[in-house]
């Protein structure tokens, strides 16, 4: 079953961060449009949640699939990017979602070009009145699965799989980190990078590689790639059904991805996934845009407005209250879960106290210079 959220445009308009707001006057029905990076509608992970809430608002609104209705434009390499936000403009459609961080350079630039145009980049910042951008606390999401993973492994190694290393596989692969680190300081942990969204045999690959070495969980965060993750721990548990092997799925459910029947029984070999509302997020700003307007900015979303989560309903009970603990805490700004690898984990107090030393070391160097003034006086 999977484990559904209701992000809402007041979560929406609560998330809005560091850029001041560009209102634009509401208009009639509007037109949305999706141009999805390299992993395509079908990737059964971010693209697809993109326009699975992009359909939702659609047919919700009774619009047309097509142009002038709502739809997606599908790139199948960078550079049909420009070429797809140009057709998405050229046939009328006035709000561009552009879904990925890979995206930003080319809606920044037809952003420029169109400022009679209204654009939305997911997973990045574009700062232009004309851009709405939307990003996600995924290390936050990313910290609960690696405390799932830690005290789950049966043999204290696990993997992690990225797309390509980038600011936002980063967070991923960061959180993650530091989640299995916090259960135990001393867990194995083999990370890889395909340098690909859509390439699953090369995830296929890599993941025979980690599990070979050892490792029984392995999270991707890879896109399309990570359908690659999956094919591998399928093969291995039904050459070997002994084999306790699991995968951590990325920004939809992914429990469908994991099932296998053995002995005509099913397992579910994933086990968890972390969640990324980019469709709920696609809907409600579309709903907004409707019915108040375009506003440009920034919205960070993470757990506490329900912008990212963990599945848990096949974790034990000890793994579930431990998730949920450290959830709270996270939510609290007891812990503050790292964005980059190598980063230490700190919490709001630990900000707070770094703050005022540092405003206590500028307040001595000001006295000190002060002194010396006079004293040359």
């Amino acid at each position: 079953m999977k484990k559904l959220f209701t992000l809402s445009a007041a979560a929406l308009a609560l998330g809005a961060a560091t850029l001041p707001a560009a209102s634009v006057a509401a208009q009639g029905q509007i037109s949305p449009v999706i141009i999805t990076d390299v992993g395509g509608v079908d990737d059964k992970s971010f693209n697809q949640s993109a326009w699975e809430g992009l359909q939702a608002y659609g047919e919700e609104n009774e619009l047309e699939e097509g142009p002038g209705g709502f739809f997606y434009l599908e790139s199948k390499s960078d550079s049909d990017y420009v070429t797809n936000i140009n057709t998405a403009i050229q046939g009328g459609s006035n709000l561009i979602f552009g879904i990925g961080y890979k995206l930003q350079p080319a809606i920044d630039e037809a952003a420029g070009q169109n400022p009679d145009a209204n654009f939305v980049i997911v997973d990045s910042v574009v700062e232009q009145d004309n851009v709405a951008s939307i990003t996600f606390k995924d290390n936050e999401a990313a910290f609960l699965a690696g405390v799932a993973a830690a005290m789950t492994t049966k043999t204290d190694h696990i993997g992690f799989i990225g797309g390509v290393e980038s600011e936002v596989i980063d967070r991923f692969e960061a959180g993650f980190v530091a989640g299995a680190k916090t259960v135990n300081p001393d867990i194995e942990i083999s990370i890889e990078y395909a340098g690909h969204f859509a390439d699953a045999p090369k995830g296929k690959q890599l993941a025979a590689s980690i599990y070979s070495s050892g490792a029984d969980i392995i999270y991707h965060a890879a896109g399309g790639t990570g359908q690659g993750v999956f094919s591998e721990a399928k093969d291995r548990v039904s050459n070997d059904p002994s084999q306790e092997l699991y995968v951590i799925g990325v920004d939809l459910d992914q429990d469908a991805e994991g099932l296998i029947e053995i002995d005509g029984e099913e397992r579910h070999l994933t086990l968890t996934s972390t969640l990324k509302q980019v469709g709920e997020s696609v809907k409600a700003f579309t709903e907004k845009t409707q019915a108040d307007g375009f506003e440009g900015g920034v919205q960070t979303l993470g757990l506490a407005d329900g912008g990212v989560d963990l599945t848990t309903e096949f974790l034990t009970d000890e793994v579930k209250k431990a998730v949920e603990d450290y959830k709270q805490q996270i939510i609290d700004g007891d812990i503050v879960v790292p964005e980059k690898p190598g980063e230490e984990m700190t919490s709001n107090e630990d900000a707070d106290a770094e703050k005022a030393e540092d405003e206590t070391e500028e307040e001595t160097a000001e006295e000190a210079e002060e002194t010396e003034e006079t004293e040359a006086e």
